[in-house]
């Protein structure tokens, strides 16, 4: 005898925006490859362009931790478009300073965001974008606006190279 599954109430939220994140990512992450870019890549450049901005506030605003980061400024260095400085106001930090090289290819990456973004919210009626729109924000600055502190953490999904 086999146990059958219980009846959905709820359509699976958690599948959906899961599946749509997860495309969506390999969608920029193919993208922004023909640069040579990775979607953590651009998401530093953007934030340190700016504004003055160290190692950590970037890792906070990309949600990367301190090794993903680490490796991240470490790759923008090697290919020339950051580099490491002191900061302005605070002489013992060092922020992430883009180069002028890396202001032109963040200049391309985000005409690349911006595209694979466009493709995907074209796909949708504009009045069907823009109810979508109102109410994803809706979701992330209310309902869905801070993980829930748990003893089991749920895992983020893996993120590959963004």
């Amino acid at each position: 005898m086999t146990a059958l599954s219980p009846a959905r109430a709820e359509p699976d939220l958690s599948f959906l925006l899961d599946h749509a994140s997860h495309v969506l990512r390999t969608r920029m992450a193919a993208a922004l490859a023909e640069i040579g870019l990775t979607a953590r890549m651009h998401c530093v450049l953007v934030h340190a362009l700016d504004e003055e901005r160290t190692q950590i506030q970037l890792a906070e605003i990309g949600d990367m931790d301190k090794t993903t980061m680490v490796v991240t400024v470490d790759a923008l260095e090697a290919a020339g478009l950051a580099e490491r400085k002191p900061s302005a106001t605070d002489r013992w930090a060092r922020i992430i300073a883009v180069t002028e090289k890396g202001a032109a290819v963040v200049e391309r990456s985000q005409r690349i965001v911006d595209g694979v973004h466009k493709a995907v919210l074209d796909a949708v009626s504009a009045a069907d974008r823009e109810v979508f729109l109102r109410v994803m924000n809706g979701l992330v600055t209310g309902q869905l606006s801070t993980p829930v502190q748990t003893s089991q953490p749920a895992r983020r999904a893996r993120q590959g190279n963004r």
